[in-house]
């Protein structure tokens, strides 16, 4: 493998199953399982590649308004993964976090949540964040509200807080799970906006996307964005250096 530059962290909105699923005339959950299985390879592809931490949008504060047959299916199949895959990450050395309020799940889901997130704490390898009733605005406004209550605590002048202060309080922030912004974001099936995805973190990523649903999505097209990743310009809002 040659040494081209890889992200250190990717974001994926991982976009697509419901048509996916639309497409095989099969249910909508069978799209969800297909895209569980596509993210189980591209888990493997970040740690091949070198990347160091991925992201992915696995269910938004927005998806609670999807049909109550859809939304159960999908915390069905958190769990799925949980019991198929837990030994195989610990193998991997993969670590896990999880941003959002997952607790609000069905108590099989959380559960499964709590197993794997202790079972991988002590590992060093890829961290694999996985967002999970997230949503970006929700988490900025979190953090806000951490912040006012720290400067009520110790007397703290608004006047003097920074962007790294609110930073400290968002689910990558040191508060929480230290992770750095992501370098790189991928959203998969066409669309291109970011629908609340790590609003903030965001601020200076290089966005992809591609028409692949994301249950077609394979390691061989992600290594082909991780590639491209490595020819943009990244000047963080500065010149082109001559």
């Amino acid at each position: 493998m040659d040494k081209r530059p890889v992200p250190t962290h990717v974001g994926i909105i991982m976009d697509g199953n419901g048509r996916w699923a639309k497409a095989h005339n099969v249910p909508r959950v069978m799209g969800h399982n297909a895209g569980m299985q596509a993210m189980k390879k591209i888990v493997i592809a970040s740690s091949e590649l070198g990347i160091k931490y991925l992201t992915v949008y696995a269910f938004s504060t927005e998806n609670w308004k999807r049909s109550t047959e859809e939304v159960n299916g999908i915390f069905k199949l958190i769990v799925k993964y949980v019991n198929s895959e837990l030994e195989e990450l610990d193998k991997n050395n993969v670590h896990i976090n999880i941003f959002g309020e997952y607790d609000m799940l069905p108590k099989a889901s959380v559960d499964a949540i709590n197993r794997m997130v202790g079972r991988l704490d002590a590992n060093d390898g890829l961290v694999f964040n996985i967002a999970l009733n997230y949503g970006g605005r929700d988490e900025i406004l979190k953090s806000v509200r951490s912040l006012v209550s720290e400067c009520v605590r110790e007397g703290r002048d608004p006047s003097d807080l920074t962007e790294d202060d609110i930073s400290r309080y968002l689910y990558s922030g040191s508060a929480h799970f230290d992770v750095p912004d992501p370098d790189l974001i991928i959203r998969t099936s066409g669309e291109e906006r970011m629908s609340n995805f790590l609003t903030w973190q965001a601020a200076y990523s290089e966005l992809m996307f591609t028409d692949t649903l994301w249950p077609d999505f394979t390691p061989e097209e992600y290594a082909e964005m991780i590639d491209a990743y490595a020819n943009r310009d990244r000047r963080f809002g500065g010149r082109k250096s001559e």
